[in-house]
């Protein structure tokens, strides 16, 4: 049992077969990851930023998935890559959920300030019901609509990856999901720096917009650092990255929330009685551990002494990153961005045509 829970194999002997698989996730994501840098650079280049020291704005996550597609449908991937493949898109990318944890601090929710917390629920709110209303509206599958409503309201391709196995979302709609947060957040990313300038009078207006307006947070630091460069002002920076690190912590309500809606739609009869808890994937638990965990480090600091009485601030920075960031965004998250992106074949955007990007549209606009 344990066996088949860690590895989706019923023997040990069975393990060997998800490693073709497994090893072809892996290399896209690593390839993924030089490729999302360049782009990075070339772009910051392109307003005149020196991309010199400064963090790509481009994702490697959805670096992998798109790599993942065009090596799925440029060759006729062998059958042995299948159990891999499927334990990329299952056991990794619950497992990275649960390093992404670690990223998020309530702390950081108190920083944000007295009017910035509301404004951050309103988006979220708003956003999450608006887009789930206009996609029913539009007749398009529920679960599409719930994916895009999270990425748009909450921090693009992660909360996407983080819904999906909620609510058994299917690779078509999570690919549908991604394309949409990544082309709407990239050119909000271009746009919105120079478009601040002009609606808001503050800094810290201005860095609450730019938090809340964009998707990914990659494209939040992107549009934060033009406007640093452009505008020499670095409260925004400051105040955006703050603003989406508090909207990136709204995942640990939000997921479990929607995959309790989810669950409680599949139950038919309406006076049974719903076990919340057992209702709570595993992998969203510990999503929830890895925050309290963050958390309770942070306080420590704070109060003078050790992170979980262990690691002094630097250490506890560097070991934060190391598990959420690198782990479990670039590394855990992009192999199983690759597999979903392996899994996934062209014909799968026949039936559904531009209609979601009309959502996604929405979406952006709303935010």
């Amino acid at each position: 049992m344990l066996v088949k829970a860690l590895f989706g194999v019923d023997k040990v002997s069975d393990i060997p077969k998800i490693l073709p698989g497994l090893f072809l996730s892996i290399i896209i994501m690593l390839l993924s990851i030089p490729i999302a840098d360049y782009l990075g650079k070339f772009l910051l280049s392109l307003q005149g930023i020196d991309p010199t020291g400064k963090s790509s704005p481009i994702s490697s996550v959805l670096i992998a998935i798109v790599l993942g597609i065009i090596v799925a449908n440029l060759f006729k991937l062998s059958d042995i890559f299948k159990k891999g493949i499927d334990f990329s898109v299952t056991k990794i990318l619950r497992l990275g959920i649960i390093f992404v944890g670690i990223k998020l601090s309530i702390n950081e929710v108190l920083k944000l300030g007295f009017w910035g917390i509301p404004i951050v629920v309103v988006v979220i709110a708003s956003a999450l019901i608006f887009i789930y209303y206009v996609n029913n509206m539009m007749k398009l599958p529920e679960k599409l609509g719930t994916l895009i409503a999270a990425g748009s309201s909450i921090c693009g391709v992660t909360a996407i990856v983080s819904v999906s196995p909620a609510i058994k979302a299917d690779n078509k709609e999570i690919a549908y999901a991604v394309a949409n947060v990544t082309i709407f957040g990239l050119l909000a990313m271009f746009i919105y720096p120079y478009l601040a300038k002009f609606i808001f009078s503050t800094s810290e207006q201005i860095g609450l917009f730019l938090g809340t307006a964009i998707h990914e947070t990659s494209q939040v630091v992107g549009a934060a650092m033009t406007y640093k460069e452009v505008f020499k002002d670095d409260i925004v920076f400051k105040t955006a990255t703050v603003t989406k690190l508090t909207r990136n912590l709204f995942l640990a309500i939000v997921v479990p929330l929607l995959s309790f809606l989810y669950l409680r739609n599949q139950i038919s009869d309406g006076n049974q009685k719903i076990n919340i808890i057992s209702l709570i994937p595993a992998f969203i638990i510990g999503f929830i551990g890895m925050a309290i965990i963050r958390s309770l480090g942070d306080i420590n600091l704070i109060n003078g002494g050790l992170a979980l009485g262990l690691f002094d601030a630097n250490t506890w920075k560097n070991l934060v990153n190391n598990i959420g960031e690198l782990w479990g965004s670039k590394y855990l998250l992009g192999t199983a961005m690759a597999a979903v992106g392996l899994n996934t074949n062209f014909s799968v955007f026949k039936g559904i045509g531009i209609k979601p990007f009309f959502i996604g549209f929405i979406g952006a606009i709303l935010v």
